[in-house]
């Protein structure tokens, strides 16, 4: 539908010519495919039959595709999302067996680029994990940070079901890894005035594993983009894991473009390009005259803090600020330097350290979301490499005493 600019399901309807009632009904589990306007559907969305037949199937099957081969350091990664630390394990060469996702955009990018990847397009809570238990090293995602009740909670793994955490914690419950990796926003460590990252230590110590967490920042580790993010570990009791040394040189924004190809973006409106054509390189929204300043700013301009990403243009011979979800949100621009308008997909890209041939699927929204969401690879081959590193001096043995 966003492929197509359609929006609603009852934009959708309209333009079939049918009530919405009757799409419901073409939508339907039960519904036969083979009436008229079934294929009238797939013409407007510009889709195959087996396409909109196949929706909400998994890719592969749900069960370790092949037997670890000798040596090989096995993982899972949950919340898989656009491949950013799939494709950094993969270089700090970690064989992942499977990547679980429940975006499908998310899915066909991983698809597309690794055709052989195990991709597993399911809602997490659905998966039963224990056949991969003994199979695997390291089990490794980003839950999003929500917060858990705590009324006449004794605080334990069934405290926060109906949480992506608690999807992340059975996972690990049930394969028995000897080292996972959780990745999350800043935020985390203050949410609930510390309170839900207390409980999600205390789990995952119930659970069995020795639990460390490290704040750290993207561009500390060759990526082009002050981007913070909590890193939490937990190991079993004989590994020994080591965060991987940061790195003296930082790399601006012109490292990260040079000769990038050309690729499609979003445009910013008229009256936000009047605006950003006034502020210079490295410069926001202290920049405009302050008439402009509070027309443009509203009541954030009374508001504390110093709101630096507002009408923010980036410099080249700086690193990027954190890349969002949406690069012409306000008071979250990321202007280009030179022209006024918001990186494109491939800038985008370049930032958080793709590489050009990576692909992503999906409307121009879903593929800026599958870039801002992403672990930057460059990172993600570090942490890698560091994982990899825990296993191996552990003697490359995960499995549990019972596999």
């Amino acid at each position: 539908m966003e492929r197509s600019g359609i929006s609603t399901q009852t934009q959708l309807a309209t333009e079939l010519g049918i009530t919405k009632n009757q799409l419901s009904v073409i939508l339907s589990e039960k519904y036969s495919p083979f009436k008229s306007k079934y294929q009238s559907m797939c013409e407007l969305l510009n889709v195959s039959p087996e396409e909109l037949l196949t929706f909400g199937d998994t890719f592969i099957e749900n069960k370790p595709s092949s037997e670890s081969e000798e040596g090989d350091v096995t993982a899972i990664e949950l919340f898989a999302g656009g491949g950013g630390l799939a494709l950094g394990l993969e270089r700090a060469k970690v064989r992942t067996l499977a990547h679980v996702e429940f975006d499908r955009s998310c899915c066909e990018t991983l698809k597309a680029n690794r055709p052989k990847w195990n991709v597993i397009y399911s809602d997490i809570s659905k998966i039963d994990f224990t056949p991969y238990k003994g199979k695997v090293d390291i089990v490794t995602g980003g839950f999003p940070c929500q917060a858990f009740s705590y009324a006449g909670k004794k605080m334990g793994l069934e405290d926060t079901r109906g949480t992506l955490f608690y999807e992340f914690a059975r996972c690990v419950k049930e394969v028995e890894p000897c080292i996972f990796m959780a990745e999350n926003v800043r935020g985390l460590i203050s949410h609930d005035n510390g309170r839900t990252l207390s409980l999600i230590k205390q789990v995952l110590e119930d659970i069995g594993y020795k639990v460390q967490y490290r704040l750290i920042n993207a561009v500390d580790y060759g990526v082009p983009q002050k981007r913070e993010r909590v890193i939490i570990i937990g190991t079993k009791e004989d590994v020994t894991f080591r965060f991987p040394m940061k790195q003296k040189k930082q790399r601006t924004l012109k490292d990260a473009l040079a000769k990038v190809p050309p690729s499609e973006g979003q445009s910013y409106s008229e009256s936000k390009r009047n605006v950003l054509s006034l502020v210079p390189p490295g410069g926001c929204w202290r920049d405009l005259p302050p008439h402009i300043q509070k027309e443009y700013m509203g009541k954030s301009f009374y508001s504390g803090g110093g709101r630096t990403g507002m009408a923010r243009r980036i410099s080249w011979d700086e690193p990027c600020l954190t890349l969002t979800c949406s690069p012409s949100q306000k008071q979250t621009e990321r202007c280009h330097p030179d022209e006024v308008r918001p990186f494109t997909v491939r800038e985008y890209a370049r930032i958080q350290t793709f590489p050009d041939d990576w692909q992503f699927c999906g409307g121009l929204g879903d593929r800026y979301k599958q870039i801002g969401n992403a672990v930057p690879v460059m990172l993600a081959k570090q942490l890698g490499d560091s994982l990899r590193d825990a296993v191996l001096m552990r003697g490359g043995d995960c499995q549990s005493d019972d596999s």
